[in-house]
């Protein structure tokens, strides 16, 4: 759950996601950096007692020594996470030198596509650090089944909603678990041209409009 935006609500919108969510499914919170360094340590104390094992961006990912300050003072159990914005291989390697995170986040269409999402995967299993695709599971979902070390593919109900407007084939997941079809071709979804062709003329008339 996204956090950070309205400090002054969020104890009270964590305290309801875990009532919601029961004792048993992991409760997760992103800043998308969003405190400084020491808010985001006090933060990070109280959401543990509610049982939170992910904070991902609790500050900038620029800031890669404020995220190991993070990393090494977070309550145990406490991932940090970040890295979906990395666009090239050396913006993952600086992150994973710096000791900044606990699982290595990567985004295929921001990182040069299969190519850089490898690469990036590649140096996080060179410093034993788990990765996470980061959203767009349609786009991830066939690379990702060759990474030994994947943790996690994000899912947002929102892009899915997109890609399902879209393409035939989307992958649905299945207690949790998203599994290719091996009898679709390529990354086994088809772009349904009419469907395109309708929000592209729908964009153009408000370009013009």
């Amino acid at each position: 759950m996204k956090v950070g935006r309205e400090p002054g609500r969020d104890l009270e919108r964590v305290e309801t996601a875990r009532q919601a969510i029961g004792p048993d499914t992991e409760l997760m919170v992103d800043a998308n950096g969003a405190f400084d360094r020491k808010r985001a340590l006090r933060f990070a104390e109280t959401v543990a007692g509610y049982g939170a094992t992910w904070f991902e961006e609790p500050v900038s990912s620029d800031d890669l020594a404020g995220l190991r300050l993070i990393r090494d003072r977070a309550p145990a159990g406490m991932e940090i996470a970040a890295g979906e914005y990395g666009y090239d291989r050396f913006y993952f390697r600086r992150m994973l030198g710096a000791g900044a995170v606990d699982v290595l986040q990567a985004d295929i269409t921001r990182c040069g596509g299969v190519t850089g999402f490898l690469e990036a995967a590649a140096l996080a299993r060179s410093f034993s650090i788990p990765l996470s695709a980061h959203t767009a599971p349609a786009a991830h979902l066939h690379v990702c089944c060759s990474l030994p070390h994947l943790r996690h593919i994000e899912y947002f109900h929102d892009h899915v909603r997109i890609e399902e407007m879209l393409f035939d084939g989307v992958v649905r997941p299945e207690d949790g678990r998203l599994r290719p079809d091996p009898s679709r071709h390529g990354m086994g979804i088809t772009l349904r041209d009419e469907d395109a062709e309708k929000y592209k003329k729908e964009s153009e008339t408000r370009k013009s409009s």
